[in-house]
This record gives C-alpha cells, structure tokens and sequence, in this order.
C-alpha cells in the first residue's frame, strides 16, 4: 500500500487552511506551519483584548462561489450571521452612502456640483482614456474625472502610500469590477429585487453578507480544530527560514520563537506566504538571478488598526466609514459592533477601530502605541463621532504586508516568477492573496486553494490558478484546465 503524500503548507490563513482542510479529508498527511504565536486566519484573523474582538480590516462573507460558500457552511454551520452592509463615504463634512444614493449625492453635493460632476462622466464617456494603464485613468473612463477626485483620489493613496498615476489599472479592475457612475446611480434609483444568482451581482453593490458571531477568525479557528481532528497537524510560531528538494522532494526548515529549528520532508509545498520571502528562502535549486531580483523588487503595504471602546451613544451603526478627508490620517473607521453585537462584551461599549495605512518602519508604524491611541482620539472626535470624555480605552493591532502593491512594474516580476517556478519547481504551490501577489478576498484565496488540492490529488496540473478572478471564479486558458470548475468541483453536502 502506498503511503499518502506528505504536504507541507506554509501559512494558516484562509487559503493554506482551506487546501489543509481538504487535503486532511482526502487522507493525506497535512503539516501547516504558521509563523503567528497565537492566531491563526491571517488577515482574517480576529484578535481579543479585553473581551473585544478586533477584525482586521473588515471581511464580508459573500462569494459568487457555491463551492465556497458551501465550505463556509460546512465549517461552521451555526455561527453565521446575516448582517446588513451598510457604509459611507465622509466627504467635505458630509457623510455619502457607498454604494451611492443618487438623491443624497445630488444634495449633498449641491446642484451646481453634481452638474459638473453629470458633465465629467459625460465627457470620459465620449473621450475615454484609451487602454487605460494606471489606476486614475480607469476610474476617470468609470466615473469621470470630477467624481474621480472627489471619491477616489484621496482615500486611495492614503491606502497606498502613492500617486493614483503610479498605481496600476489591473487594482481598480479588481477591486471595482462592474461598477461605474452609470450602474451606481441606476442601482440607486431602480426599484428593488432580491437577486437570486449570486453570479450576476456586482460585489460592490451587495447590501447583506454572511459574519461569524464573533469575526473572521472563528470560521479559520473552527477550521484549523477540524484539520487537526483529521489528524492534520498545524505547527504554531514556526517560521519558514529555508527550503531545499532534493530529486522531488521537498525539505522545508522553520524556526521558532527559541531559535529552534525543525525539519519537515513533504512531497508538496503550498505557500502563501510573501512571495518575496518565499524565494528568499529557497537554497536548492538555486532560485535564479532574475527571479530573486523579480521577488525582491515586490513591494508591499503595512496596515494598523488603533481600537478604540467608547460609550454607546449610537453615533453611526454602519459597518465602515471611508473617510476622504485629508486632513485626517485615518482611512477608514470599522464599527465592530454593527459587524456583530456578540465582537463587544458590554452593551454599554461600542468599539471602533480606526485603520491607518502605512510602510513599516515609517513614521505611523514607528510610533508608539500610546502616541497612535491619543492620534486615532484627536480624529474621531474631529470627524464627530464621538466625545474625548466618551472614549474609555484604546489598543493598537498591527499587520505587516496586508496589501501586495499594484505598482507599474509588479505584473512583470510576477510573470518572471511565475516562469521559475514552471521550469524548476513543478511541486512547489503558490496560493492566497501574498501567496500569490494578488490583491483579492479571501473567497479568491480559497478558491486557488481548492484548484491546487484537485492539482495534487490528480498528480497533474488540471487549473492553472492563476486563472482564478477577483470573483473567485476560474476561467480557462489555453491548454491547462479543460474541463471547467462546475464539472470538478462537487459542492459540498452540509
């Protein structure tokens, strides 16, 4: 009787936990190392101080994808919650519905504005920027160049650190598929009915969602118990330092938080760590000049989240603010009590986290967390969110490399690093958001996760999961992957 392949898979996010999960229930044998102490989900990880829960940056459970959704189901049948979206954007001391409200917009804006704003799109629309390659170009061809600065420019490079020029189109294809100042104000204004094909919906439009009682980190908690009831092993504080094969098998060293080192043999290895350590790591076969190059020369943006507890005085109850004013270094403000009732303790407490975008080692990052809780009171009360006398306690969460960077250059390191590993590392797997360098949710994680575990089980390359969209639905190229998702893919029985 042959024995079942070893997998090691380097990181419990939702994406190394997913392929471990199915893995352990085809029966082979799973040992994920996660480099976090602690949690497990990543950046859908959910933290506790104090009997609040802190999620970390807001992650809505909806997807196009049955096969996904039916996985959620699956993990955690009776724990899920149906939660209304609710957001706005805070513009010029005014709040805006997002997804727009067109009748709001138009008063808030102003006649005269909203004028201007009516003739902007008009003339993208007639004279569209043609095969637009950065992000302000794109939006500009979506929405017009007027609404484009009002409400896109400044949150998105307090996001990225960048000008919108330098950013590139492939993010705001992604992030806002499908939607254009067109479908926004026609959603706004047309008469409402419940869609019952997920797979024709604008995600940006979706007015409720899916949410664990007690955040994201409950669905990858339950996971990670059920990976090791499997008999799944999931090794916690061990990082990933090296990584050799020798013939085809893989030798894959971790570190832990004594300076142990342990040494695991897998026949494959899926990864969604950075791809920049990733290759950094790996000693044999040497990785070559141009793709260490490539990996080194990706870029990535860092995240903190400072929680603040206030008294509950009902200020807002929607799920995030966008905050499009620049003179605050806040980008947006999560309410994690309109996420769900059961992330604050006390009825009499809200907690808001207010989410900063930075570098590491930057001047945000560097500050300490006294100084970044007395920041995030000074804005709060600024905007008018709450009182200085109403804020009891603050706590500061931070989140290396949250966002892989859609600079001008990344898609040809992607592409140089890509080839590398089709030449030389056959049984090497590159899945998730870091993973894989691609700024999509975590549905999409899960989804190149699935594809890799039908990859290895059939001992072949049947997807290429690089062909898995924002919608974490798999689209066909070529020769690879000729027999479609729906066909390999049998949902899951709950």
């Amino acid at each position: 009787m042959t024995a079942p392949k070893k997998i090691v898979i380097i990181g419990a996010g939702p994406a190394g936990l997913t392929s471990g999960y199915l893995l352990a229930k085809k029966g082979l044998h799973v040992t994920i190392l996660e480099a976090d102490e602690k949690y497990v989900g990543g950046i859908s990880r959910t933290e506790s101080i104090n009997g609040f829960y802190f999620d970390i940056g807001g992650h809505r459970f909806f997807s196009k994808s049955k096969e996904v959704e039916d996985f959620w189901t699956e993990i955690l049948p009776n724990d899920m919650l149906d939660r209304p979206r609710s957001s706005r954007i805070y513009y010029n001391n005014k709040f805006y519905a997002y997804p727009l409200k067109a009748f709001e917009a138009l008063f808030n804006l102003g006649i005269i504005e909203s004028i201007l704003c009516v003739l902007s799109y008009l003339k993208s629309s007639l004279f569209p920027v043609k095969n637009p390659k950065n992000f302000e170009d794109w939006v500009t061809n979506q929405f017009g160049k007027r609404l484009f600065s009002i409400f896109f420019k400044t949150y998105t490079e307090k996001v990225w650190g960048m000008d919108t020029k330098d950013i590139s189109a492939d993010w705001a294809a992604q992030r806002i598929k499908g939607l254009s100042l067109y479908s926004a104000i026609w959603n706004a204004i047309k008469p409402k009915s419940k869609v019952k094909d997920k797979s024709k919906m604008i995600k940006t439009l979706i007015d409720s969602f899916r949410y664990p009682r007690k955040g994201p980190g409950m669905m990858w908690e339950a996971c990670a118990s059920k990976i090791q009831e499997m008999g799944g092993e999931i090794r916690m504080g061990h990082l990933v330092n090296k990584l050799e094969r020798n013939t085809q098998v893989w030798k894959v060293q971790a570190i832990d938080k004594t300076g142990k080192t342990e040494l695991f043999e897998a026949d494959h290895v899926i990864s969604s760590a950075p791809i920049r350590e990733l290759f950094q790591a790996i000693s044999e076969p040497p990785v070559s000049e141009k793709a260490l190059q490539s990996a080194t020369s990706l870029r990535y943006r860092d995240f903190l989240t400072v929680a603040l507890v206030v008294s509950e005085k009902d200020v807002f109850d929607d799920n995030w603010i966008y905050i499009h004013d620049p003179s605050v270094k806040v980008g947006r403000i999560q309410n994690f009590k309109s996420w769900s009732p059961e992330m604050v303790p006390d009825p009499a407490y809200n907690c808001y986290g207010l989410e900063y975008f930075c570098f590491e080692g930057d001047g945000l990052w560097s500050s300490s967390d006294e100084e970044l809780v007395n920041l995030a009171k000074q804005e709060v009360v600024k905007l008018g969110l709450t009182k200085l006398e109403d804020i009891r306690e603050g706590f500061v969460v931070r989140q290396k490399k949250a966002y892989p960077v859609y600079d001008d250059v990344y898609q040809e390191h992607i592409d140089v690093l890509k080839a590398e590993i089709q030449s030389k590392f056959v049984n090497l797997h590159l899945v998730g958001r870091n993973g894989m360098h691609k700024y999509n949710n975590q549905d999409h994680a899960m989804m190149t996760a699935m594809l890799t575990v039908e990859n290895i089980t059939a001992d072949r390359i049947v997807y290429d999961v690089w062909n898995v969209n924002q919608d974490a639905e798999y689209h066909e190229s070529g020769e690879v992957g000729k027999e479609h998702i729906e066909e390999r893919l049998v949902p899951m029985k709950v």
